[in-house]
């Protein structure tokens, strides 16, 4: 079975037309059709139900063809990609998404090691949150992102690389101040300084707030983890942060106090598509990651085993 059959024959049903199949892959609309006529006497079964009152359809034939073929060609693409990555081992770009909170605290030292390593590689990266960033990773726009678990097991594969709390952040002359832990519920009657919209802690500070009996009462939102903090320091709310981000701050301007009843969690993983080509630059860039956050690259999550 030739693949040029599979792939008129697949752009014919996916447009359910020859001649738009003929201007998506630049050939006459004879051309295609005798394509698709060839493949049907190779296989021996009608794929399409022709009529000139109705768009073309699919036999039953047809739909297993069309799945199937689908996955063949994707299959054929990939050889093609793998096969031009290890020719061009020390080549290629990265498109990776970070969401501002991690960039300067994790990956700084990493993409300046990386580029070191590897100077052909170059890296291009995008800043946001990290529920945009998981939209974008789906819709095809990154090869790699950071992302706040937990993620959808069914679309992502991932390695945890920072396993974190949050903790209260207050201004000194606050009361809570010179307590060691405070309590969620405890915060009812505090204005709290969040992330904005599209970052995961955006909806998860309220969600657990919820939980604990009460709406937060948001009085400012801001896309940076140091301007929270400048908010803090100047008594206009509280804050909750990562404990990483925490050991950051000025003792003398902020006051950092463990949150207990319930702690929440903020876990990060470098994520990518399921089952999709991971480049050998993005691959590469995955491991070296993992050695210099001192994560086992091993510990891929889904099915397990390792980047291969």
């Amino acid at each position: 079975m030739d693949i040029r059959h599979l792939q008129y024959f697949v752009e014919v049903a996916k447009h359910q037309s020859f001649s738009k199949a003929s201007e998506k892959l630049y050939v006459s609309q004879p051309t295609v059709s005798k394509m698709v006529k060839n493949l049907e006497d190779e296989i021996g079964m009608a794929l399409l139900l022709r009529s000139t009152k109705r768009k073309l359809e699919l036999t039953d034939a047809g739909h297993v063809v069309y799945r199937q073929g689908q996955a063949i060609i994707q299959s054929f693409h990939n050889i093609a990609s793998e096969l031009d990555a290890i020719k061009n081992m020390k080549t290629g770009t990265i498109r990776m998404g970070i969401p501002p909170m991690t960039g300067s605290r994790f990956f700084s030292k990493i993409i300046s090691g990386f580029h070191q390593k590897y100077p052909g590689i170059s890296i291009k990266i995008i800043e946001d949150g990290s529920k945009s960033l998981e939209k974008q990773l789906l819709q095809g726009n990154l090869d790699l992102a950071v992302l706040a678990l937990p993620v959808a097991p069914d679309a992502f594969d991932y390695i945890e690389i920072v396993n974190d709390d949050l903790q209260l952040l207050v201004h000194p002359a606050h009361p809570f101040s010179a307590c060691n832990a405070v309590k969620l519920s405890d915060l009812q009657n505090e204005s709290f300084i969040l992330f904005r919209e599209g970052f995961h802690l955006h909806e998860v500070i309220p969600a657990e707030c919820r939980k604990a009996g009460f709406d937060p009462a948001v009085v400012c939102e801001s896309s940076q983890w140091d301007f929270i903090s400048e908010m803090v320091a100047e008594n206009l709310g509280i804050a909750l942060l990562p404990e990483t981000i925490c050991r950051l701050l000025d003792p003398t301007r902020v006051k950092t106090i463990l949150l207990i009843e319930p702690s929440i969690p903020w876990h990060l993983a470098i994520s990518w598509q399921k089952d999709n080509y991971l480049s050998y630059a993005s691959k590469e860039f995955v491991t070296y990651t993992c050695e210099s956050l001192q994560v086992d690259p091993r510990n891929k999550k889904r099915a397990g085993g390792a980047i291969e």
